[in-house]
């Protein structure tokens, strides 16, 4: 495995940003950290790197799913964030990642034990800008990869970062034995480059393409974005209708691993939180079966979490109250594990997602 292939394509374009922010638009900015393990800087060394994620982030989703299922739990470790940023009336400023394992969800009632304090630094800092300020940069997101030896920052970009684990999972300490490790991008040509027009049409429509229609401010921006994501969902669902496993045939690769968190998320948090509420993964009888097969991958579940999920998107939004369903026909995550629950709704007929007319 070999970190080859395009990414930066992928990437959200930033032309006119700032005037497509003002009428409406989500436009999600680039990554400033790209160094990558193999630099000259960045041995790949066992116990040498970290990772500052939080769970209800899809990014840091990603990236978590990549060092699970190498085999990298030990290796690699981990700082986890509370899932709600700091609030607005907050001295420190509002809308920050806060590493505090003491802060009481108000969807449970208790601490989340999950989150953890900063620990890679040595410094115990409270904040993810804290991390980045000590480089004289003012990004403020997740996920980060840390050189704990050099006390640097390796690179915040998740796409970057998973290929990198990927292809360092061995030196990096994987527990794994090369044969047992799976081969995300495999070297052979053709099917990288089946993956990565799979990426690029994943992130625009489907990953990023989630956020365009959830945080728009412009009806029309939201219904195309509306209209692209369940155009994708069909056409993967159409994929996957002839029985192969994955998305590009037998086995688990980058492709999967990419499209996960976001169809992970959707039932029980995209479904009302993004308005994305066209049809739910379970009324996609082969997109539903795919879910439930990477679910039950060894490493998946315990790579995410819904609480911190539904903590995260529904704790700042609105009222602040967080729903408690879906319910029906069984409770999320739990329906993951019952790859016979696909298709339980209505076949999937989807109106034209176009501004309503007077």
């Amino acid at each position: 495995m070999t970190e080859s292939g395009n990414l930066s394509s992928i990437e959200e374009d930033q032309g006119d940003a700032a005037a497509r922010r003002a009428k409406g638009e989500f436009v999600r900015g680039v990554s400033g950290f790209r160094h990558a393990i193999g630099d000259p800087d960045f041995p790949a060394e066992p116990g040498r790197y970290h990772l500052h994620v939080a769970l209800n982030c899809p990014w840091c989703h990603r990236v978590v799913l990549a060092r699970n299922i190498l085999g990298l739990q030990d290796a690699v470790t981990m700082d986890v964030a509370f899932p709600n940023r700091t609030g607005d009336d907050d001295p420190r400023g509002g809308g920050l990642w806060e590493f505090n394992p003491d802060r009481i969800s108000s969807l449970t009632g208790a601490a989340l034990p999950e989150c953890t304090r900063e620990t890679a630094t040595g410094r115990n800092l409270p904040l993810v800008r804290d991390i980045y300020l000590a480089e004289d940069a003012q990004e403020r997101s997740v996920p980060i990869l840390y050189d704990k030896r050099a006390g640097r920052i390796v690179n915040n970009e998740s796409a970057e970062i998973l290929r990198m684990l990927a292809a360092n999972a061995l030196p990096l300490g994987s527990v794994l034995a090369r044969a047992q490790l799976p081969d995300l991008y495999p070297g052979d040509a053709g099917l990288r480059s089946e993956i990565d027009d799979l990426n690029a049409m994943l992130y625009t429509a489907v990953n990023n393409g989630a956020y365009k229609a959830g945080f728009s401010s412009d009806q029309a921006v939201y219904a195309q974005a509306f209209a692209a994501y369940f155009d994708a969902l069909d056409a993967i669902d159409s994929r996957l209708s002839d029985g192969r496993p994955f998305l590009t045939g037998a086995d688990f690769t980058e492709a999967d691993l990419r499209l996960f968190p976001t169809l992970y998320r959707h039932d029980p948090v995209y479904y009302l939180r993004m308005k994305l509420n066209g049809a739910r993964i379970l009324d996609y009888p082969h997109l539903w079966r795919w879910l439930c097969r990477v679910h039950a991958l060894p490493g998946v579940a315990q790579s995410g979490s819904l609480i911190h999920c539904r903590q995260g998107y529904f704790g700042r939004s609105w009222n602040g109250v967080v729903p408690l369903g879906p319910s029906t026909p069984m409770p999320y995550p739990q329906a993951y594990d019952h790859p016979e629950l696909a298709g339980r709704g209505a076949p999937v007929q989807r109106a034209d997602p176009g501004c309503v007319k007077p």
